[in-house]
């Protein structure tokens, strides 16, 4: 089997001058970009990067972290990525877990995470700078320019990627921690090359496609189409390191393959519903022919708003430990709800208790301990237990929930509250939304205002406020929001219908501590952080 060094190289020989790499109107060729892979390489190298080594990158969606990644992948070492969202103490168990011995850091806003824990990394041998103005009073910090300075050993970088297996470690990637201590997830080579194969096969992407990096390269979905797939395909990747900008990016790259979270589907479905006359090309969205969905059921109008306008949006379902997709809806064999069958190669498998299982080329090589050890991440059978519960209908997989998510009422029944919450969160108004009733008699909601379609419906309803925050308690927009649990709770059985629900302002994110990097809900912190108003609702 292939390694994706080989694929790196066949790129450069078959299509070195096709663009790979764009950032800030820059554009870098495969055989550029091979080149300058070999000059951070070399660099790394030289400050003792080796085959086995471990590098924690910490930088946000640009070329530099792509090249870093696989210069290290190229020197036969392990690249962890981490947050840039990632708070001080959870720095320092992943750099400490990982035994890295180098860090590569953008600019101040890094260092200034990494400077609280830095007494407490003495395996830490190295902290590269990207930034030439940032500064940190640290004896092992060196920059950029004295490092990567253009120079490369062309003999050396080929015989060392040459060593390479497709059972080599390509990635360590640590789970988000919803629940517990996040785990260190060890991908190969053949992981990722058998997902981008079989997701291909499943719905083809265009050969030498064009897209957009604006979510974190620490995210398995992110990290596949904008690395692993962009070498398996020859693609084009420009980078939009600050994601407020997207729209703006999307309109000037016009991609031909787009992957967003079932958040940004929504805010660009607003976006377009509040533009009358509009087109998918005021959002750059005009000339794509593969566009995924995945992380959070993607709310069924927003499915079918965009394929009415053209855009069929095929829903994947996975976990890290799959490399990312599992399952995955196909173009000609698409069920609303659904997220597809398994990817070609791969098989599922439902529990009693619905629970869904994954065997196949995708599943991690295992969870890497911090005695250096790896353990497995499936059972005996060859089958990982992905903590979702799930049902299958002719062949097509449905998830329900988290296991650990489900409700349990005082009346003893078991409920899902995520899909109550995609069912709230169909509302233009309603940003997010969190269901909750666990051990109580009936369900109550947070629901969380869409700043811009709540200001935008004020405007609408000549309703003079100066912020969000004003609205959340002016009567019209109460009645339109019970009107939205209303309408939800049609589509409910009784016990699982909102009962009582009490109006946010503030929007979560994962700087204020409501969600994952990977902007998964943290229903714990949420249920912690609001338990006063979820108690005042059962008053």
């Amino acid at each position: 089997m292939s390694t994706i060094p080989l694929l790196l190289h066949r790129n450069a020989e078959q299509f070195g001058e096709l663009p790979a790499l764009s950032f800030d109107g820059n554009t870098l060729s495969w055989n550029e970009t091979r080149s300058r892979i070999a000059q951070v390489a070399f660099g790394l190298a030289r400050l003792g990067v080796r085959k086995g080594g471990r590098v924690a990158i910490m930088m946000s969606s640009r070329p530099e972290h792509w090249l870093v990644d696989q210069a290290v992948v190229h020197l036969g070492a392990l690249p962890t990525t981490v947050y840039g969202t990632m708070p001080a103490n959870q720095i320092a168990y992943l750099a400490g877990h990982s035994h890295a011995t180098v860090a590569v850091l953008e600019g101040q806003a890094e260092i200034d995470r990494w400077a609280p824990v830095l007494d407490q990394l003495t395996e830490l041998e190295h902290i590269l700078v990207l930034d030439p103005e940032a500064r940190l009073d640290d004896e092992r910090v060196v920059r950029w320019s004295d490092v990567i300075t253009g120079e490369t050993d062309l003999d050396a970088f080929e015989a060392g990627w040459r060593t390479i297996s497709a059972d080599d470690p390509i990635t360590l990637i640590y789970t988000s921690g919803t629940t517990g201590v996040p785990k260190g997830v060890l991908l190969t080579h053949r992981n990722v090359i058998a997902n981008a194969e079989a997701r291909d096969a499943a719905a083809p992407t265009p050969d030498h496609f064009r897209s957009v990096c604006y979510l974190p390269l620490a995210h398995i979905a992110e990290r596949m189409v904008s690395v692993y797939m962009a070498i398996h395909k020859a693609g084009h990747v420009t980078f939009c390191p600050d994601p407020s900008v997207l729209v703006g990016q999307l309109i000037q790259t016009r991609p031909t393959s787009f992957f967003g979270v079932p958040r940004i589907w929504e805010k660009l479905a607003a976006a377009l519903r509040a533009r009358p006359g509009s087109s998918l090309a005021d959002v750059g969205l005009d000339q794509v022919t593969w566009a995924c969905s995945a992380a959070a059921p993607l709310p069924l109008d927003v499915q079918e708003f965009f394929r009415a306008n053209g855009i069929a949006i095929l829903e994947a379902w996975g976990m890290t430990e799959t490399t990312g997709v599992a399952t995955a809806t196909g173009a000609d064999d698409f069920q609303l709800g659904s997220v597809g069958m398994p990817i070609p190669g791969n098989e599922i498998q439902l529990l009693e208790d619905g629970e869904v299982l994954v065997r196949g080329p995708i599943v991690a090589a295992g969870y890497l301990e911090s005695d250096g050890s790896v353990t497995p991440v499936t059972d005996s059978e060859g089958w990982m237990h992905t903590g979702d519960v799930g049902r299958i209908d002719n062949g097509h997989l449905y998830i329900i929930d988290r296991k650990k998510d489900l409700i349990i009422t005082a009346g003893g029944k078991n409920i899902a509250p995520v899909a109550i919450e995609a069912l709230l969160t169909q509302h233009d108004l309603i940003g997010q939304a969190l269901a909750f009733g666990d051990r109580r008699p009936y369900l109550v909601a947070l629901l969380v205002l869409d700043p811009d379609a709540v200001t935008a419906w004020a405007a609408t309803h000549n309703i003079d406020c100066e912020s969000p925050a004003e609205l959340a308690t002016h009567p019209a927009l109460l009645a339109e929001l019970n009107d939205a649990v209303a309408a939800a709770n049609q589509h409910l059985a009784r016990v699982e219908q909102v009962k009582r629900f009490t109006v946010l302002t503030t929007e979560w994110t994962p700087e204020t501590g409501e969600l994952t990097a990977s902007l998964k809900i943290k229903r714990r912190s949420i249920q912690d952080k609001y338990n006063p108003e979820i108690d005042a609702l059962y008053t």
